[in-house]
């Protein structure tokens, strides 16, 4: 199979596992465990999944001027972008997060625009007005707590941040994804991960009753640390080899679709107008920022 097509694959696969995941680790804290507890058993587990599938590949060696740029991947990539998400989720809505995480394309243009130097057209700056509005609609206006969601104008906020960490983290870890293999890149990157996440979330992590937990809670876990951090990080690495970052980000749309199906269809979230309106903006904004070429062409005048 053409390698472009598997790549759109396993970004198509990594954005519904995430869709998925909004729900499913909400229904986790603070019940079961703490978000920074839930983060070191996150890396941990997915480091040791990672350092197992390696003794099966051949060993490459990291050139010394990356292990800098490979430090800085792991704290955006699997510690502040983590932390933020599942912070934000225990103080907000599942359809909240997956609404207001559509700002990553915008926020991967105005990152471009700043380390790459790519132009900023006055379309794609209208699109960053009305993506930014959207959040801003839901941080501002939105319901302040309801069952289960203590602080949601905050928990929005975070999600931004976390946002913001994640299109750092695919712009710096694009350039490694050509030099090394997948296994390898991700080994490394979740061991700085548990290095740096491990001060962090011991006390929670330790806090949880690991032995009297139910087949729910289990099977739960299990889905975060497998589904939604081994195999999400490992297909988006893999759709980095052949994909663009911008390209990665636009499938960042699939998941407010899954996440609204998947939390309505269990009961845990309701899609309201306010929400819906918000939805809307951003996903104006994140189509005009997007765009490669003028909307509009000047019409050419006739002699």
């Amino acid at each position: 199979m053409n390698k472009r097509i598997l790549a759109l694959l396993a970004a198509t696969l990594a954005s519904t596992i995430y869709g998925i995941n909004h729900t499913i680790a909400k229904g986790l804290m603070p019940t079961v465990i703490e978000p920074y507890g839930f983060i070191l058993l996150r890396v941990v587990g997915a480091g040791l999944v990672f350092w197992i599938l390696s003794l099966f590949y051949p060993s490459e060696k990291i050139e010394r001027r990356d292990w800098g740029r490979i430090i800085a991947c792991a704290f955006f990539g699997m510690v502040l972008n983590m932390l933020m998400f599942f912070k934000g989720l225990s103080l907000s809505t599942p359809i909240n997060s997956s609404v207001v995480i559509t700002l990553s394309p915008v926020l991967l243009l105005i990152l471009s625009a700043f380390f790459l130097r790519e132009r900023i057209t006055w379309i794609k700056s209208i699109g960053i007005g009305l993506g930014l509005a959207g959040a801003l609609v839901l941080i501002l206006f939105g319901a302040k707590t309801q069952a289960n969601a203590p602080n949601i104008p905050v928990g929005n906020l975070l999600f931004i941040v976390n946002a913001t960490s994640y299109s750092i983290y695919l712009i710096m870890v694009k350039p490694l994804t050509a030099k090394y293999s997948s296994i390898t890149l991700m080994k490394f990157l979740f061991l700085f991960a548990t290095l740096i996440n491990l001060p962090i979330g011991l006390s929670e992590f330790t806090a949880v009753a690991w032995t009297d937990l139910d087949f729910d809670a289990i099977w739960k876990l299990a889905f975060v640390v497998i589904g939604t951090t081994v195999l999400t990080y490992l297909f988006n690495i893999y759709a980095l080899k052949q994909l663009s970052p911008s390209t990665i980000g636009a499938f960042i749309y699939l998941q407010p679709l899954i996440a609204v199906l998947f939390a309505i269809a269990i009961g845990s979230d309701a899609l309201t107008p306010l929400r819906a309106g918000a939805a809307l903006l951003i996903f104006v904004g994140v189509f005009l920022s997007s765009q490669k070429k003028p909307l509009f062409r000047k019409k050419q005048s006739i002699n």
